[in-house]
């Protein structure tokens, strides 16, 4: 499958369907308090860069973004690919073009905060395979039992 993925705005129909169907997924995996979403207004804001990964014939297939946290963090944010189209590294391309643009901006580390639980198994392979590991609460996430934290350090990459 042709993947193409571009920096895009949220402010699109076809995004705004992507939002709705990711939050529709999330609904049951946890307490409404306990889902930390985007709409899709917030992530049109100057500190959040989406990434829109779009198939052969433009249909959007899937999204991830980046919003800054300041100078020294990076969170990944909305991370989604249709069912369709999983397993075919969708995902991990879109996490590979958040993560270059962090690079690029100087970050030292991106951090992100996913749900836990059997639906979201496949979130925390593909986070951990890429090199996230597991850590603490950060930002104003509270700790329960329905987060998982994990970062990627991109300052390791430069003392190497």
């Amino acid at each position: 499958m042709t993947i193409s993925i571009a920096i895009e705005t949220p402010l699109q129909d076809d995004v705004r369907a992507l939002v709705a169907r990711l939050n529709d997924h999330l609904l049951p995996l946890s307490p409404l308090e306990f889902q930390f979403k985007m709409t899709v207004e917030q992530m049109a804001d100057s500190e959040t860069t989406l990434f829109v990964a779009r198939d052969a014939d433009g249909k959007a297939v899937g999204m991830g973004a980046l919003k800054m946290h300041g100078p020294d963090l990076g969170e990944v944010k909305r991370m989604y690919t249709v069912p369709e189209v999983r397993g075919q590294r969708v995902g991990r391309q879109l996490l590979e073009r958040i993560v270059d643009l962090a690079r690029s901006r100087g970050l030292p580390v991106v951090m992100l905060e996913t749900g836990t639980g059997d639906g979201m198994a496949e979130a925390h392979r593909l986070y951990s395979r890429y090199g996230f590991i597991p850590r603490g609460p950060f930002l104003d996430y509270p700790d329960s039992e329905w987060s998982a934290f994990f970062e990627l350090r991109l300052d390791a990459e430069k003392a190497a």
